[in-house]
């Protein structure tokens, strides 16, 4: 099977952990020991999350005074090039020595009269209390929204429209190698007048982006991962309950709160109707079992809704 897997930012960071080389690094070496089995039995492309981490480039360098900031677009490029060289080592490391990894920087291209340009919606970088939120907001000109007890910076995030890189990523794939590549939703770029493109201040959702790659790819399956073991419906309501096989028609029925599961559905959904492929979102530690049908909630063209646990 060809499949393209989504890691989601607990794959790199738990949930208020600080933003360390080393835990990123310790949460990254889980990760790999979850998808080794995949990468030993299956064409396997790697996509992953870099909000925490784009964001605290962001804020390091904006303490830096003697130059102007750099833009998202670089700190985005920087992200895919620090987190994919972890996830190639610690994947690799428990590989056999032919089985080859390679990260790729990756531009996808977005409509720069995208909505998103004029309603910021993607958080990035920490969780600042109002004070702070409030100071950065005027200090450094940020668009900040709450999230949870705290506050974030959000930023634009336009739907991906094309991958440039694709043609790389196809011959690499077709060489047996892992690629890792589209890292944070890949870095957004614009198509100007001239035939030349740009990059823009922007986060694209890489559950998005990475269907997008799917579906390029032709893969026979998306997998998306993250720290919650299944979709529930009615969740955190005692009456919550996981949704283990279900069609994209009854998938559509869903009513979810934005920032939640929302992105990696309306992916799941997005790639199963327009492929003959399967999607899978649930827990990291799950990922084998998920393929198989065993855990996680599957997205299937055959399948009608069932809330069993699996046997």
């Amino acid at each position: 099977m060809r499949i393209v897997i989504a890691l989601g930012g607990n794959a790199l960071l738990r949930r208020g952990e600080a933003l360390t080389a080393d835990n990123q690094r310790s949460n990254i070496r889980a990760a790999a020991q979850a998808l080794a089995p995949i990468a030993r039995e299956h064409e396997l492309v790697i996509s992953h999350g870099n909000g925490p981490q784009v964001g605290l480039l962001a804020l390091q360098n904006a303490a830096y005074k003697a130059d102007e900031t750099y833009p998202l677009d670089i700190l985005d490029a920087e992200t895919e090039g620090m987190i994919g060289y972890m996830i190639e080592q610690e994947l690799g490391n428990l590989l056999p020595a032919e089985r080859r990894c390679a990260t790729l920087l990756t531009q996808i291209e977005v409509d720069p009269n995208d909505p998103a340009f004029t309603h910021p919606t993607k958080p990035v970088g920490p969780v600042y209390n109002e004070h702070e939120a409030q100071g950065l907001a005027s200090n450094r000109g940020w668009s900040i929204a709450a999230d949870g007890e705290g506050y974030r910076r959000v930023v634009p995030s336009p739907r991906p429209r094309r991958i440039l890189e694709l043609g790389i990523i196809e011959l690499l794939v077709s060489r047996d190698v892992i690629v890792i590549c589209t890292g944070g939703g890949g870095i957004p770029v614009v198509h100007r007048e001239d035939g030349t493109f740009i990059g823009v201040e922007a986060v694209i959702d890489k559950d998005l982006a990475s269907a997008l790659l799917a579906q390029e790819l032709k893969a026979d399956a998306l997998l998306m991962l993250t720290d919650v073991d299944a979709v529930y419906r009615d969740w955190g309501k005692p009456e919550a309950s996981p949704i283990r096989r279900v069609s994209p028609q009854v998938m559509k029925e869903l009513i979810l709160e934005p920032g939640t599961m929302a992105p990696k559905v309306e992916a799941a959904i997005e790639f199963v109707e327009k492929t003959s492929g399967i999607a899978g979102i649930g827990a990291l530690k799950d990922a084998e079992a998920i393929i198989k049908g065993e855990a996680g909630t599957l997205v299937t063209r055959k399948a009608e809704e069932s809330y069993a646990e699996p046997d």
